[in-house]
């Protein structure tokens, strides 16, 4: 190997910095979306079975900005930590959410699709800590029957959230959104 200097050696692979317009709409987002959780908590929509978070409404965010993905994760998190959520809640709670905001952004071309990737991510993952981490199990029931019937719960508060409520929020920015979301 070739002795080089600090001068000498090559370039690395240039990073792009995180302008802070980016880091202020994501704090914006976390604090909104905890902020909409303790809300839905207060009136005991938050948590359980059939969960209607008015925070979800916000994963159509990525639709406008990609600023929103972490945004709703770090929200997401520190939601289920603040309103005693347990550990498998918190990790795979936050990661559906993250999944959720990644799909957006990804299917961001198609507006009807904003709200579909939250629904779906939340589908396939919540039902499994509600069975595994909470011990939800229905008095004779299967397992997989249990996962079904959570997964429709859990799909209808969804619907509820990130469908109507999601797509309201939706076509109430999209008149703003330059001015909202512009890029510097």
């Amino acid at each position: 190997m070739k002795n080089q200097s600090y001068h000498e050696a090559a370039p690395a692979k240039a990073v792009r910095p995180i302008s802070l317009t980016t880091m202020v709409q994501a704090a914006m987002i976390a604090s909104l979306y905890i902020v909409l959780t303790y809300l839905a908590n207060a009136l005991g929509l938050a948590n359980g079975v059939i969960q209607i978070r008015f925070s979800e409404a916000l994963t159509i965010l990525p639709y406008f900005t990609s600023a929103a993905i972490p945004g709703l994760f770090i929200g997401c998190l520190l939601s289920n930590i603040l309103t005693g959520c347990i550990i498998p809640d918190i990790i795979l709670g936050s990661l559906a959410t993250l999944i959720g905001a990644i799909g957006t952004y990804m299917l961001r071309k198609w507006k009807w699709c904003a709200p579909v990737s939250p629904v779906l991510a939340n589908i396939l993952i919540v039902p499994l800590v509600l069975i595994y981490g909470y011990g939800l199990q229905i008095d004779g029931a299967s397992t997989a029957y249990c996962y079904g019937y959570y997964a429709l719960t859990v799909g209808a508060g969804e619907i509820i959230s990130c469908g109507v409520l999601g797509m309201i929020l939706l076509f109430s920015l999209e008149k703003y959104a330059k001015r909202i979301f512009e890029k510097v």
